[in-house]
This record gives structure tokens, sequence and C-alpha cells, in this order.
């Protein structure tokens, strides 16, 4: 008996042992299920099922009412925009939501697509890891402030003025008084919105403090994979690289205009200056850049020029805004609606050599979009690898506005083309030289303007503008005119990537020049019916979409990383 008791006994504890050992075994078993189910790759699958079930029709919905409230600028429409736009950041501020992107982002998935796709995911979803009120109040005032922009005219007397009627008036007039009263009364929106701005700013700024970032500033850069220090050294060799021959190229224009108006240089007042910002040369070439256009049809030469290169826009074109009308955006824009083709361009043309290059600039955003990266792509890459790659793009077909050559090509009749060409030349590297100043300006206020927002704002911008763009500030005057221009609203901390984009532009027209082209004149190639321009943009451009980020990109389109050794070359002839 006591053997068999022992017997059982141990037979009992044999049981249990095998029911223990079954148990754990299970257990190993269905952890090993999970575990496979939650590997990193599987769950940045899962994560961006996700994204792409839950957000993506928000992200869609949110730039068609974009558009809506643009095109109309309807009251009705405004607030569609801001209840879509309140229901995408609900959605990307998920705090759920972002632990898992988190978590799998720390994970590093094994599959490049997959780690790439995670990485952008973890980027969009950080910065909106704030209160809900917190940004619904910034969606809420940065709209406010747009649609003050849209609806807002310079009033002279009882006369209002469109933005393009500014622009030609500043363009012609030899009146320095009605010079200054127009510029003055562009500048008017400034004192308009200069609250909500204020306001802004700081809401902005305890969104990044609230995110560990010391001000918006620093967090846009770095959201956006760039570093601020590393992004001002080099507009600092940007300095040192035009300080000289922009102050040379000002000279001539100074005597010019001077002329024009009857007043010593010394006298040049910032209305002086054609342009409301001086970001672009005024006319004071021996050509009329404007005249050749006076009777053409843009839109077509847009088209054609496009189909001609291989890239046809026609569908784009059909589905734009392409004229002005009352309450409409009176600025340009490009938008990718869907990431499936329905790609758009708001914009107000009128016949003159500015909006031919707007349009060539808008359309160049619309080929580089999912227009033309591989539909293969996942949602998530396809799209440009970075604003600035997209912005080099826009402007490198945007050069050839100012090519006499190009336009004869296209069929654009002009009186004497070497005269044109040789007043083109100029104005190129004028452009060049001054645009490299103007965005000196804007990196730098803004990067003081989240840093210390509590400064003399008004005293802060033209000190600025008298450093690097040579301007006299007006005499007395105390006005928020830094507030007068939309993107510090509605494209914060962005404008340094129009000059990194030139420098890419002028990098890639270099390497088409020589392997496509086949040609050292770098500065005088130009491209009308040549499929293989499409080809090599395809190819080596467009098709990596988002895979790459925007130096890997930059060495895959041409060889090399982003550097100043192009740009330097054209502007220096």
């Amino acid at each position: 008996m006591r053997q068999d008791g022992l017997f059982l006994k141990h037979r009992s504890n044999y049981s249990i042992m095998v029911a223990l050992l079954v148990g754990i075994l299970g257990m190993n078993i269905e952890g090993e299920r999970r575990c496979r189910a939650e590997s990193p790759d599987e769950a940045a699958r899962q994560v961006i099922a996700d994204y792409m079930q839950n957000v993506v029709p928000l992200e869609i919905a949110a730039n068609r009412a974009w558009w809506d409230a643009n095109v109309s600028g309807k009251d009705e429409d405004f607030a569609r925009k801001v209840e879509a736009e309140n229901r995408l950041d609900a959605a990307l501020s998920d705090s759920e939501r972002f632990r898992r992107i988190e978590a799998v982002y720390k994970a590093g998935p094994k599959d490049p697509l997959l780690a790439r796709q995670i990485e952008l995911l973890y980027l969009r979803t950080r910065e909106k890891q704030l209160p809900q009120a917190l940004l619904e109040r910034m969606t809420r005032k940065a709209n406010t402030i747009e649609k003050a922009f849209n609806v807002y005219r310079a009033k002279v007397g009882d006369r209002e003025l469109t933005d393009s009627q500014v622009r030609e008036i500043l363009k012609h007039s030899r009146d320095s008084d009605e010079r200054r009263k127009v510029w003055e009364a562009s500048k008017g929106v400034g004192s308009v919105v200069i609250d909500d701005l204020r306001e802004l700013v700081m809401l902005r700024n305890q969104a990044a403090q609230h995110l560990g970032y010391p001000n918006y500033h620093v967090m846009q850069l770095a959201l956006n994979e760039q570093d601020q220090a590393a992004v001002l050294r080099l507009f600092d060799e940007l300095d040192a690289l035009t300080k000289e021959p922009f102050l040379k190229a000002k000279q001539d224009i100074d005597r010019s205009l001077a002329k024009q108006y009857g007043i010593d240089p010394s006298q040049l007042r910032p209305w002086h200056y054609h342009d409301p910002f001086f970001q672009e040369p005024p006319s004071v070439y021996e050509a009329d850049l404007d005249a050749p256009f006076a009777n053409v049809d843009i839109v077509d030469v847009c088209r054609r020029f496009y189909r001609g290169i291989g890239l046809p826009v026609d569908d784009v074109l059909a589905r734009s805004d392409l004229y002005e009308k009352p309450g409409k955006s009176p600025h340009a824009f490009c938008t990718d609606i869907d990431r499936n083709g329905d790609v758009r361009v708001l914009v107000n043309i009128v016949p003159n050599e500015y909006w031919m290059g707007t349009m060539l600039h808008e359309l160049g955003h619309a080929v580089y979009s999912s227009k033309y990266i591989p539909r293969e792509l996942p949602y998530l890459l396809r799209t440009e690898s970075h604003i600035l790659t997209t912005e080099g793009v826009a402007m490198m077909f945007e050069r050839f506005s100012k090519n006499g050559k190009w336009l004869e090509a296209m069929g654009v009749p002009i009186a004497d083309e070497a005269a044109y060409s040789r007043a083109a030349a100029r104005m190129r590297r004028d452009q060049l030289l001054i645009f490299s100043r103007w965005c000196q300006v804007m990196l730098r206020f803004e990067a003081e303007l989240y840093g210390n927002p509590r400064q003399d704002l008004n005293k802060l911008w033209w000190d600025l503008v008298e450093r690097y763009q040579g301007l006299h500030r007006p005499e007395g005057r105390n006005a928020p005119d830094f507030a007068s221009k939309i993107h510090i609203v509605s494209a914060p901390c962005y404008y340094h990537n129009y000059m990194m984009g030139q420098l890419f532009a002028c990098q890639v027209h270099r390497t088409i020049a020589r392997e496509v082209l086949k040609t050292e004149d770098v500065a005088n190639a130009y491209y009308t019916k040549d499929p293989r321009v499409g080809k090599f943009m395809r190819e080596r451009v467009f098709g990596p979409g988002k895979k790459l980020p925007w130096n890997e990109l930059t060495r895959h389109a041409t060889g090399e990383f982003l550097n100043a050794k192009a740009f330097a070359a054209e502007f220096g002839k």
C-alpha cells in the first residue's frame, strides 16, 4: 500500500509536472505566435494599415476643404476647412496611435520600405501630440489670418487694388508718391493680422515646448529632417558667397531706378523696387520682359512645353483654377489632393512674365507629385522627397520664362530675341542674387521671431532687410511690415527651403545639361521637345518618391550631395 500510495503520489506529481510543461510549452507557442504577430515588420504593417484606414480619408477630406476655401473665400467653406483640419489633427494627435507608432519606430522594422514609412509617420504624428484644445486654437487662429489675407485688398483713396494691380503699379508708375501710397497700402494687411499673428506665434512655441523643443522654428526644421544650426551655417556660407556680387548688381539697379524716378540713388526707398518685398529684380533692363506675353495664351504654352518633354499636364490643368475672381486667394499654390493623381494648381494668371514663370513653377510642383511618382509606391512614400526638392524642380522649370531662345522655340514672338536674351540673362543673374538675399531675411527673421517673440519685431525686420537686402528703411515707419508676408502664417519656417531648392534646381539642371543634352554651356541650356528630359526626371528625381531623404535623393539625381557649386557658377556669370 505504501508503495502503491507512493506510486500514486509520484504519478500525481508527474501528472502535474506534465500539465505544467504542456502549459508552459503552450504559453511559449502562444508567445512565439504573438511575437511573430508583433515582430517589428508585422507591427509596422498593422500601424500603416490603421493609418491608411483611419487617417488618410481625413487627409484627403482636409485637402479638398482647403482647396474649396481658397478658391471661393466663403465663410462656410472656411468653416468646413477648419472642421476638416480639426478632425485630421484629432486623428494625428491620438495618443494611443502615437504610442504604437513610437514603439514600432524604436523597435526598428527590418524592411527598408516599412522602416521609412514608420519614420515618416513618427515625424508626422509627433508634432501633434498636443492637447486637443491647443491644436484647435492654432488651426482656428491660422485660418482667421489666412482668411484676412484672402479678402484683403490694398486701398488707396477710394480705390481697391488686387495683388496683381499692386504689382502693375509698382512696376510701371514713375510717381514716387503714388508708389509709396500703394506700397504702404499693400503692407496694410500686416496691421490687420498682427495681433492674431503674435498670438499664433506664442501658441506655436507653446506647442514646441510641450514636445521638448526650445521653440517652434527648431521643431519645424527637426521634424522636416533638418538641423537649424546646419541650415544657418549653410546660409552663412551663402551670405559670404553672394554679398559682394549682390552689392555690385544692386548698384547697377539703383542707378537705373534713380534715373527712372529722377532722384538720387540715396533717395531710393523700398517702394521704388517694383516687388513689394524686393524678392524679384525690378524692370530696369534693356528689353521689356513682359512685352512678349501681352497676347500669349500662357496656359497653352505650358501645356505644350510639359507635353514636349514627356510630362503632359492636361488633366492637371482641367482640374485647376487659373484666373482671378472675388474671394479667391490672390496667391499661387499646387496641391496633390489624394496622392492618386488628383493634382491641381491655383493661380491668378494675367499676361506677363511673372505669371508665365509662376505657371511653369506651379506645374513643376504638379509633375513632381502622384502625377508622375510611381503609383506602385506605398501611399506614405508617394510624394516628393522633401519640400526643398519639389521647390527645386519648380524653380528649374520656372527659369525658362526668361530665356529668349526657349520662348521662340515655344512660338512666343519676340521683336528682338538677342536684346531680350541679354536682358533676361542679366535679370536671371540678378534674380538669383536678390532671391538669395531675400531668403536670408526670411530664415533669420523666423528663427528670431520664434526664438524671442517679445523683442521689437518691427525693428528686427528692418535691421535684417537693411543688412541683407541693402534697402533703406522708411524714415519714421513703425509698422508690422513682416506680418504682410503670408508665408509666415501659412507656411511657417519654410522659406529657407526655397533657397535650398534653388541650389537643388541648379544642380539638377547642370546634370541634365551634361548627361542628357551633352553640353557644358549650362547657363544657356534649355529644353522644349525633348522627352529624354522627362525620362530623366521620372527615373532620377521622381521615381524614388519619399523613399530617400532629401540629401540622398540629391545624390541619386546628380551624383553629389547638395552644394552651392552649380548655383555659384550660374550667378557668377
